[in-house]
């Protein structure tokens, strides 16, 4: 059902709805307040939003801090061993109750009024409770939670009861993550604390770079090849595929053996052999199999705001490529500024020495210093700047027609035995509309194609 409490934002949309089937998109929509308060309702009250990973809570009281949109929950593994996700605010007159980022607690505190939470959420008890709160049913007053799942070990929430479960929801995309995530037995570990930073840039330009913008690749970050921190040239790289994955989801993947049925000297991801020869293969299909060892490179975007990114760098003209796995969210601020978290993860059944020489690989290219990362966020904030002045806003359109009516060679490719729409090579702009076409369908309340409402029958209601 489409909103009116907002007719400006609706406006500029529904031109849009129409603009991008030519490939056009208005600049404003990347700094707007308006279109930006649409977007905490539309969107990130009702998708599911990655919070983290099982391997940063491993014991009994463990917690971190984690957001969704604008607000802050606390996910916990509570004195049974469950996962719990609470929003962090008293129910008594709604004060913060976490007073750190992480950390191991068997109750949290409100520090106003004293009231007192089991880290399951429930409340246990209160100061001069016979005076003051006589009678009151606790069992009525604990930490609102909402819905979490976990997928390999990536805990998901999600505040809408509408919403599908994870794995519906996830659809095509799901296909793709399991050839990254589901290799070793024993899964996959958060190496260290997740990085934090500001920048002053919007969400969509974050999520569309890691969506499939590989085009920026072979002039943004060419220094990044000159001095040999890549062991593939970008031109090479443009080799591969963008995929649309269902939902909104968006994947691109970088391939040594192409078209011209060439071997891969680096087979999967330049992983050691020793740790790609433990790969279990056994729960992946032919294809999934062939992406797997053929994979120079593979990226994309959970949608709205999560996005994944497996390849290798070289720390010196002389080393050997060190593969990692970074996974990155774009947490809004608002229209202008992102908060970036970045973790990087490892196969738990590695050698220590492997995932030190992986944690640094991925730290000294996508981190807050880190040589890609530098050349991206300095592009995502002059184009946010531009989005909000006042004659760029009213008058600014902007291209995205790589791959449409013949321009560029992308194709479709209709052997891909995949799941999900495949364009070969990575020179096109489809996964980009992809994006926001489903982006559109979520602000302006209409359905995907054949999507239908959830009737499993289960009651996904948050609760206490």
């Amino acid at each position: 059902m489409k909103s009116n409490r907002y007719p400006r934002a609706t406006a500029i949309l529904e031109e849009m709805r129409d603009s991008i089937e030519e490939g056009i998109i208005p600049i404003g929509i990347f700094n707007d307040q308006e279109i930006y308060q649409m977007e905490m309702e539309q969107i990130f009250g009702t998708k599911w939003i990655f919070l983290g990973h099982e391997s940063e809570i491993p014991e009994p009281g463990d917690y971190v801090l984690r957001y969704i949109g604008e607000d802050p929950f606390i996910v916990v593994r509570d004195e049974s061993g469950g996962i719990n996700v609470l929003l962090d605010a008293c129910c008594h007159r709604g004060v913060r109750v976490c007073k750190a980022e992480q950390g191991n607690a068997s109750h949290f505190r409100c520090p106003y009024h004293g009231w007192i939470y089991k880290n399951n959420g429930s409340l246990i008890g209160m100061p001069a409770q016979r005076k003051a709160y006589n009678g009151l049913n606790k069992d009525e007053w604990g930490l609102v939670k909402v819905r979490w799942e976990v997928f390999h070990g990536f805990i998901f929430g999600c505040l809408s009861p509408d919403t599908p479960p994870l794995e519906t929801y996830l659809a095509d995309q799901k296909y793709y993550l399991d050839m990254l995530f589901g290799l070793h037995e024993g899964g996959t570990e958060v190496l260290g604390e997740p990085q934090r930073w500001v920048v002053n840039a919007n969400w969509k330009l974050a999520a569309e770079n890691f969506s499939g913008d590989d085009y920026h690749l072979i002039f943004l970050h060419h220094s990044a090849s000159d001095i040999g921190a890549t062991p593939y040239s970008m031109f090479e790289n443009m080799k591969g595929y963008h995929i649309h994955a269902g939902n909104g989801h968006c994947v691109s993947i970088s391939l040594e053996r192409g078209r011209d049925g060439s071997e891969n000297e680096l087979p999967y991801w330049n992983f050691p052999k020793e740790i790609y020869e433990a790969f279990d293969l056994d729960s992946l299909d032919e294809k999934q199999k062939e992406i797997v060892r053929d994979s120079k490179e593979m990226l994309g975007n959970i949608y709205p705001n999560s996005s994944f990114l497996v390849m290798s760098v070289t720390f010196d003209q002389h080393s050997d490529p060190v593969p990692f796995f970074s996974i990155r969210q774009w947490r809004p601020l608002g229209p202008d500024k992102i908060e970036i978290w970045n973790w990087m993860f490892m196969y738990k059944d590695t050698p220590e020495s492997f995932k030190q020489d992986s944690y640094r690989a991925g730290m000294t290219n996508f981190s807050m210093s880190g040589i890609f990362e530098m050349d991206d966020t300095l592009t995502w904030e002059t184009a946010t700047w531009t989005a909000g002045n006042h004659f760029s806003k009213k008058n600014l359109k902007l291209n995205y027609q790589m791959g449409m009516n013949g321009m560029g060679s992308a194709e479709i490719d209709p052997d891909w035995p995949g799941p999900g729409t495949a364009y070969y090579p990575r020179y096109g702009e489809g996964n980009q509309r992809y994006l926001y076409t489903s982006y559109l369908k979520d602000m302006l309340g209409e359905k995907e194609e054949g999507e239908e409402e959830n009737t499993n029958g289960k009651d996904y209601s948050i609760h206490r």
